[in-house]
């Protein structure tokens, strides 16, 4: 065997350039909108956090943005904690509720299907998070249309 004589990699060294920006840092005009749609399930991937991060994103860079919860989406927006609401079971047990709670605190708007939430998962709408708007199924559609009309920028997000 080749004796490897290349120092261990170790807390702090750089494996790329993150500094290095290929692409003009884009900032939204006067009025423009930005829709984030979810339907995946919490836990089920990271996806449900990434863009809840670009969602954040969008918002400083001056989007008008929104979150569209639907489907097994609404599983983002809960309550949730163990042994009590809140409380973190455990490490990232609340990175749903934490950067959904600074995404509507910083005006950011956050909606969520009735339909999904009753229908599917056998919740109400005290089961979400203090700020997110419950609809009705059939603002889940227009709310994607409105959008649309308005040129605004849309994530679509599905796992299945």
């Amino acid at each position: 065997m080749p004796k490897v004589t290349k120092e261990p990699h170790k807390d702090g060294d750089f494996f790329v350039d993150y500094e290095e920006k290929v692409f003009e840092d884009v900032k939204a005009d006067a009025g423009e909108k930005a829709l984030v749609t979810f339907h995946t399930v919490a836990f089920e991937g990271s996806i449900g956090l990434v863009n809840i991060l670009n969602a954040i994103r969008l918002n400083r860079k001056g989007y008008e943005t929104s979150i569209l919860l639907y489907g097994p989406g609404v599983t983002l927006g809960l309550q949730r904690g163990f042994p009590t609401l809140g409380d973190e079971a455990f490490p990232g047990h609340q990175n749903f509720a934490v950067n959904l709670k600074k995404f509507m605190g910083e005006g950011g708007k956050v909606y969520a299907c009735r339909f999904a939430l009753q229908a599917l998962y056998g919740h109400g709408e005290g089961s979400l998070l203090p700020g997110i708007t419950p609809i009705a199924p059939q603002d889940v559609l227009d709310c994607i249309l409105l959008h649309k009309k308005a040129n605004a920028v849309i994530l679509d997000t599905w796992t299945v």
